[in-house]
Parts: C-alpha cells; structure tokens; sequence
C-alpha cells in the first residue's frame, strides 16, 4: 500500500540545492521508495538531481509518495521536514 501527503512549500527558495539536499539525505535514511509528484511529474525523493529538475516553487504544493516497510513514518518525517522549512 502507498502513503501520501501533499504539503505546500513554505520557504523562499522552494526545492533548489539546500533544501533538496536536505530532503534526499533524510529520505535516504528510509527503506521505503520515495517519490515527490508536482505538477504530473514523479521524481524519486532519494535523487537530488531529480528533486531539482521539478522547479517548484515557494508557496506551491508538491505530493510526498512512500511505499515499503517504513511508509507511514516516511510520508510524515518528510512532510514535516518540508512543512519546517527544511529546518532553518
């Protein structure tokens, strides 16, 4: 089964090199296949260069997609990370 949440990026320079940096080292400590869908794309959330080719934005929505044995704490250690501006 996969777990979702859509979550709206809330610092200034959206899913550029920090923050995607951010989000792939802490997806990477996860077991479960990670995705991130924005506007009809779906990258993997453990590729940074992936997560950079999406171009979202400050204050656009992007959805986080898990599936594996670890699904529900991905989808939601994610979600806050972003939700926390990726910690700053």
């Amino acid at each position: 089964m996969m777990r979702e949440a859509t979550v709206k990026l809330l610092n200034d320079e959206g899913l550029h090199a920090r923050p995607a940096a951010i989000f792939v080292k802490t997806a990477s400590k996860l077991s479960s296949d990670i995705s991130i869908v924005y506007n009809g794309v779906s990258v993997n959330g453990k590729s940074i260069i992936g997560i950079m080719s999406l171009g979202a934005f400050n204050g656009e929505e992007i959805t986080i997609q898990a599936t594996g044995s670890d699904e529900e704490v991905a989808v939601k250690t994610l979600s806050k990370l972003v939700e926390n501006n990726f910690g700053s």
